[in-house]
């Protein structure tokens, strides 16, 4: 008797508990923030600040070998949208065309996750300095979404090459040609480049690929196949790198000759994800495994986005979320999402389970440049969504667009309040502008919440949301940070 009076206090404090935090909850003022609705932007006009001439002397070059140099140096390069490579579509066009891409992109990573989970797991992977470059937001047709321009080879050829937080390998077309798409410069060829040398079949580089093979020379080929069916295949080698005058030499990279699918525009790819061959890997000990990036949101600024490389790319005040590792694939940034607020209160039924990754790999949450629109596991964003819809009742509502099931009807409006969104990372609360989760989606004052939900179990935090943040990527504190003011 005495155990079920017990029992039943306990109920009722229960009761009175939630009650009480149901009436704070409901009395509290719902936080909302200033919109001010722009339209679609047009495609940018592809110009670079403070750009380099090619030239055939190295000898105002500042050289760095990311294997046994020991100097620091600096760089900024300007990074674009694909966007700027489309530049005669209209606004509608051009948002169509990301939505495609993002499709294949998020398929990409899926598949790649998938496939990974099911076999073993990878093999395990065999100074201080800086250097920054500008970024271009650009859509890569599947394979990223900016764009910068480095130099390749000794003399330098600048070419137009894409950046990649979900890829590792680092390619570029080259002549002869098998098969090659359209890009906007000259292809390169490496028969005049007096820094390009091929790689031994037997080599640790060699054996680092996940997709290796020889020629009859016994040197190394690569081959690279992504989610959306393109693939490129060529020569595995070595060459230089240049970023406006500082150089970097012996960057293992492929030499595809035979490259077909959605890369059209860019000349290659920038590989800046986690694995042994990506770009920050291989000049690790040259930067001291930092990168970030500042992507700017197209709509609001004329500013160019850009990257930074070594201790000069982690800002001050910057707010650090722990990086996890995926036991079966190394390539993703992993981190933890623990839960999501909306107008200031914490969505009830979004908890951290949603977002773990198992002991085998499957779930969890991902950090990706080359995504636009944040992909949540649909428990999860069904909760948000529900939570913004009934903080956006003031808004006139609008038919679903495309994979955006939250539309409003913000024609003639030129200042509107919508709840605040703050993304909570174990050690960093990340607190959205509204431009990162209200965006226009045609010229008709069309405006969705720009988060879809997926029935796959990992989730991925895509660019719209990350704009106007400095994302720093410290490979060696094993963090990723966010600054919203490191964009300067």
């Amino acid at each position: 008797m005495g155990q079920k009076s017990r029992n039943n206090r306990l109920f009722h404090s229960s009761i009175i508990l939630l009650l009480v935090s149901l009436s704070a909850a409901l009395s509290s003022p719902f936080q909302l923030q200033t919109l001010l609705p722009r339209p679609l932007p047009s495609a940018p006009t592809l110009s670079w600040h403070d750009s380099e001439p090619e030239s055939n002397s190295l000898q105002e070059t500042s050289q760095l070998d990311p294997l046994s140099s020991n100097t620091t140096l600096e760089v900024q390069l300007e990074l674009h949208h694909v966007d700027a490579l489309s530049s005669e579509d209209t606004p509608e066009l051009l948002f169509d065309l990301r939505l495609q891409r993002d499709a294949l992109r998020s398929g990409t990573i899926y598949s790649l996750v998938s496939k990974a989970v099911a076999r073993n797991p990878p093999r395990a992977a065999g100074r201080r300095s800086g250097f920054s470059s500008s970024i271009i937001s650009g859509l890569a047709q599947g394979s990223g979404e900016y764009f910068t321009r480095l130099g390749v080879g000794t003399p330098t050829r600048n070419l137009y090459m894409v950046l990649d937080t979900g890829s590792d390998v680092v390619w570029v077309q080259c002549s002869p040609c098998k098969s090659c798409y359209s890009q906007s410069d000259p292809i390169f060829d490496p028969t005049k480049s007096t820094s390009f040398s091929d790689i031994p079949c037997g080599s640790s580089l060699c054996r680092s690929l996940d997709s290796s093979g020889c020629n009859q020379r016994r040197m190394c080929l690569y081959q690279v196949s992504y989610g959306d069916g393109s693939v490129t295949f060529g020569d595995f080698s070595t060459e230089t790198l240049t970023f406006r005058r500082t150089t970097v030499g012996r960057v293992a990279l492929g030499c595809g000759h035979d490259n077909e699918g959605l890369f059209v525009g860019a000349a290659g790819l920038l590989g800046l994800g986690r694995g042994r061959l990506s770009f920050p890997s291989q000049t690790g000990s040259r930067f001291n495994r930092k990168f970030s990036y500042c992507l700017v949101d197209r709509s609001a600024s004329s500013k160019p986005s850009s990257l930074v490389f070594g201790d000069a790319a982690i800002p001050r005040g910057a707010l650090f979320t722990p990086l996890l590792t995926n036991p079966k694939l190394d390539t993703f940034y992993y981190v933890e999402l623990l839960g999501i607020s909306v107008g200031g209160t914490r969505v009830p039924k979004i908890s951290p389970s949603l977002f773990k990754m198992d002991q085998d790999g499957n779930g969890g949450v991902i950090i990706d440049s080359g995504t636009s629109v944040t992909r949540l596991t649909q428990p999860a964003y069904t909760a948000m969504r529900d939570a913004f819809r009934l903080g956006a009742t003031n808004l006139k509502r609008a038919p679903d667009f495309s994979l955006f099931d939250t539309c409003f009807d913000l024609s003639g409006q030129t200042s509107v309040k919508v709840p605040t969104l703050v993304l909570h990372f174990r050690g960093a609360d990340l607190s959205l502008p509204a431009t990162n989760y209200l965006i226009p989606v045609d010229s008709s004052g069309t405006f969705c919440f720009a988060f879809a939900g997926t029935m796959n179990g990992l989730s991925i935090i895509g660019n719209i949301q990350q704009q106007g943040f400095r994302v720093a990527y410290d490979l060696a504190g094993s963090r990723v940070g966010f600054s919203p003011r490191g964009c300067a």
